[in-house]
């Protein structure tokens, strides 16, 4: 162990110090920025930018040829998918974290659903979903008004959004009487957002991360790799309301 790590601290700092770049689903930008910082403090030199957007338009972008070090998806179907493509380093992924699904309504709503079936209730005329084919929050939430026998009947309402941050958004402001987002999602907003209920989803909400093949700063990528995976690490990810891996 002591010889790898006394070679490379002969390198000059200047030349193991890099940008990285760490793509990563929208619900987890706040615990990746923290992240970020904290690694950056430990990495003199090296400056973490967090892409963050829907799993389905990150994959999208490295699909495209965008250099990206790491990336975190918010399920694992999209992880699948980079992988079928050889966009990832073999055998570098694994589980990150977990979440649930969440209806959340205005703060102000008087009588919030109970249950999926209330959605069909008259007050609930738009309700905010992300995009099934692109947004994970959105396939699970699809999943389940299918597996409740509601889709087609609550598909007129549906407003499909770009990402879990935007239904949140839409939610917050009173644009929509009720929006499907995760439960660390629904934290952030307390004041403007209340939870209705909890959504079952089959699959479980799970967060796989990977190294990203060809990515422009593939040792540093692998040292960020490591420190997300510590307890200190894991410790911010749950401080930010995610569930262990």
């Amino acid at each position: 162990m002591w010889l790898p790590l006394l070679l490379f601290a002969g390198f000059p700092e200047a030349a193991r110090a890099a940008d990285l770049t760490v793509s990563v689903a929208s619900s987890l930008t706040q615990a990746f920025r923290e992240l970020a910082q904290a690694f950056e403090a430990s990495e003199r030199g090296t400056t973490v930018r967090v892409n963050v957007g829907s799993s389905g338009a990150l994959l999208q972008q490295m699909v495209h040829g965008a250099p990206v070090d790491v990336f975190a998806s918010a399920d694992e179907r999209t992880m699948d998918e980079a992988e079928r493509r050889g966009l990832l380093v073999p055998g570098t992924r694994i589980p990150l974290a977990t979440n649930q699904l969440t209806l959340v309504v205005p703060r102000a709503a008087l009588e919030p659903p109970a249950a999926l079936a209330d959605l069909q209730r008259a007050p609930f005329r738009r309700i905010a979903i992300g995009q099934p084919t692109s947004v994970p929050a959105g396939l699970y939430a699809k999943g389940a008004l299918e597996r409740a026998g509601l889709w087609g009947a609550l598909e007129p309402r549906l407003v499909m959004v770009h990402s879990v941050r935007q239904a949140l958004d839409y939610v917050a402001r009173g644009e929509v009487d009720a929006g499907f987002v995760y439960a660390t999602d629904a934290a952030l907003l307390p004041d403007a957002v209340r939870v209705a209920f909890t959504v079952p989803t089959d699959p479980p909400v799970r967060y796989p991360l990977a190294l990203v093949a060809g990515g422009p700063s593939p040792v540093t990528a692998r040292r960020f790799f490591a420190f997300v995976t510590t307890p200190a690490a894991q410790a911010v990810l749950a401080r930010h309301g995610f569930g262990k891996p």
